[in-house]
């Protein structure tokens, strides 16, 4: 397939710039993969459309106020997002001044933090080769006050604002516990704890596994055809006792549901060909499109993706290419709110 099967026409005043005024009041519209039939509500009425008792799986990385305002040696201001820590005080990072960015340039922070640009270390696979990353070294280290202090929540370029106190709480999950992502994993901003409790005494658990955003939030498709695409990687985690609660669940026929497609990268790359997750930390770069064949996931609660993205894709194969499309032009006419801060869709 080639990545303009992916385009659709969204009108800019439909890309949500501010979260809904209650987690449980975005809307939500549900497809059943199997008819296409299409039912308008509200994520309130989440629960009603999986049977109980079921397994959602959630992703519990709590995001990173990883987005700093510095300037370089030559008195420029340059704005930074913090990737990933690669171990003595070296970042990967991303920045609005790329081009200026060569090894040696001193960026400087607030507090008398600075840090010099090096040389990218070498990346063991293409797909980890990421245009426009580069790689600092901080002095003095950091550490979770730096970005706490400092820091600024790494709202997506499609929200055309500064961020706000509101979004250091509602850019996160209820249930997010482990920092270390970019960018939330936004399935999971619908649901408040009184939401979670009520699938608790339905007899559904709620499993947490750990998946970090990262760079490949931001990454469009450049390739014409798709199967050209190198996925990023990004680090996951699901513990022996993740697993099992997982394992048993579905052994005994309840259904799987994937809160967000980065649960659904996370329960793909860790089972087996039988279906069974296996427990571990690791990295994946499993990039999922139309034709592949699920071993894990029953049902998918997501929200609506960018146009030719690696999202949209992913979607499209879980519930076919033309239902999700079908469903995407249904969503643009019924005026619901795209993107981090839209609303949700579950497929069923």
């Amino acid at each position: 397939m080639k990545t303009r099967d992916f385009f659709f026409d969204l009108p800019e005043e439909q890309i949500a710039q501010k979260p809904a005024d209650k987690r449980a009041e975005s809307r939500l519209l549900v497809l059943d993969r199997k008819s296409g039939g299409i039912i308008h509500t509200s994520m309130k009425n989440f629960s009603d459309y999986f049977p109980h008792p079921s397994c959602l799986v959630v992703n519990n990385s709590k995001v990173r106020k990883a987005r700093l305002f510095g300037k370089l040696d030559s008195g420029i201001d340059v704005e930074i997002l913090f990737l990933e820590e690669m171990g003595n005080s070296v970042w990967s990072i991303m920045s609005n001044k790329t081009k200026r960015l060569k090894p040696g340039r001193i960026i400087r922070f607030p507090d008398g933090y600075e840090g010099t640009v090096i040389e990218n270390p070498p990346k063991s696979t293409p797909a980890e080769d990421i245009k426009g990353v580069k790689s600092i070294r901080l002095n003095p280290a950091i550490d979770e006050h730096f970005f706490i202090t400092y820091g600024h929540v790494p709202l997506p370029p499609y929200i055309s604002r500064r961020d706000t106190e509101e979004d250091i709480s509602r850019y996160q999950t209820v249930y997010a516990e482990k920092i270390g992502s970019v960018a939330a994993p936004t399935a999971g901003l619908h649901f408040t704890e009184s939401m979670l409790e009520s699938i608790r005494a339905l007899g559904s658990t709620i499993v947490p596994v750990t998946l970090h955003v990262g760079t490949g939030t931001f990454l469009p498709v450049r390739s014409e055809l798709i199967a050209d695409h190198n996925m990023h990687f990004e680090s996951y985690e699901i513990t022996a006792e993740q697993a099992d609660m997982i394992n048993r669940s579905k052994a005994s026929g309840e259904k799987i549901i994937a809160v967000g497609t980065t649960s659904v990268r996370t329960l793909e790359s860790a089972a087996n060909s039988g279906g069974c997750i296996l427990p571990g930390r690791n990295k994946t770069n499993l990039f999922i499109t139309p034709g592949y064949v699920f071993k894990a996931v029953d049902c998918l609660l997501t929200n609506f993706h960018t146009p030719e993205s690696t999202l949209l894709m992913l979607v499209s194969a879980f519930a076919g290419y033309d239902a999700v499309m079908h469903a995407y032009h249904e969503a643009v006419r019924e005026n619901y709110r795209f993107f981090s801060y839209g609303d949700a869709m579950l497929i069923i």
